[in-house]
């Protein structure tokens, strides 16, 4: 088994590497890495339903979309990701104990109470510290999980509590839970580079034949492309979410005005009126206007501004449609 030890804290490359990696890999392997200020959110997951979009937005923190299934988590600096790529047999694939076995025998050397929950995810004291999903390509099994060491407990409650929208769907919702950092419970280990190297020396020990691992400059140069082409696209992040409505409440001169939106693979395909008063040639005017259009608050607000006359003529306020929205 070969184990790399990365440095990198750009989300959409790590994230591309994970995947580069397993479609590509020399082989098993065991990886530790950092991710900068970010949000993670499943595979099968709608991202606006998942996360704060202002507060994300305003707090220039990036969403980005992975490609195992599962909820969505916090990434900082103070958060330690692993994750184990091996190839695995027809059978039994997807096998959360076949890697939460060593990590905790681990974390337990370093004197941890770790105990599991009924999702496959680690706890400390009642409390979760890491949350884990996979992916399966082929006869390889990507397992991935976070290990929440000094992570700014604030920040993760505000990116991970949805604004209260009329979302209507069949994506994967996460679970809340009550959650904890490692590093009070440690002696002795201060810093996140510590706790890494002590992960690393432990399972290193456990597991002898471990060899060190690389990135070549073509690999690197790969890596690079596959996150400038998927991860650090719209198209990916927010449009791949499974189709859903919002129903969306926002205001006119003529009042209140509610309207159903049905996105799909990220496109506004239709807007249905719930409850409103303006005219009929105005409304059929707005879904002219928004139909076709991506979910995507730059080109909503983009449309909305570039129907001046429109806006004038129907009394619909542009800044309030876009609350209601994102």
């Amino acid at each position: 088994m070969f184990i790399l030890h990365r440095s990198h804290t750009d989300p959409y490359f790590n994230l591309a590497a994970e995947e580069y990696l397993l479609r590509h890999g020399p082989g098993d392997m065991f990886m530790l890495w950092r991710n900068e200020s970010c949000v993670v959110i499943g595979k099968h997951q709608n991202a606006y339903a998942e996360i704060n979009y202002r507060y994300c937005r305003d707090h220039d923190i990036p969403v980005v979309r992975r490609i195992s299934g599962g909820g969505a988590v916090y990434h900082d600096a103070g958060n330690l990701n692993f994750s184990f790529i091996q190839t695995v047999g027809n059978q039994n694939q997807v096998d959360f104990s076949r890697f939460l076995a060593p990590m905790m025998d681990t974390l337990r050397i370093l004197g941890l109470d770790v105990t599991t929950g009924k999702r496959n995810d680690l706890y400390l004291h009642g409390n979760k510290f890491s949350g884990n999903a996979e992916h399966v390509f082929r006869n390889k099994v990507l397992h991935h999980g976070t290990l929440l060491f000094d992570t700014n407990l604030e920040i993760m409650n505000n990116v991970l509590q949805p604004l209260d929208k009329g979302f209507n769907d069949k994506a994967v919702r996460s679970v809340r839970s009550a959650v904890t950092n490692i590093k009070p419970f440690l002696h002795n280990i201060d810093t996140v580079e510590e706790f890494a190297g002590k992960l690393i020396l432990n399972l290193s020990e456990a597991m002898p034949e471990m060899l060190q691992y690389e990135l070549s400059s073509e690999a690197t140069g790969q890596i690079r492309q596959l996150a400038d082409e998927k991860y650090r696209t719209w198209k990916w992040n927010f449009g791949y979410s499974p189709e859903y409505t919002l129903l969306a409440g926002f205001e006119s001169d003529f009042g209140n005005v509610e309207m159903q939106f049905k996105v799909r693979n990220g496109q506004i395909i239709d807007i249905m009126p719930v409850t409103t008063h303006i005219p009929v040639e105005t409304i059929t005017e707005f879904c002219h206007l928004l139909i076709g259009k991506t979910m995507e608050e730059q080109e909503i607000r983009a449309a909305m501004e570039g129907a001046g006359r429109f806006l004038l003529a129907s009394g619909i306020q542009a800044e309030s449609l876009i609350d209601s929205l994102f």
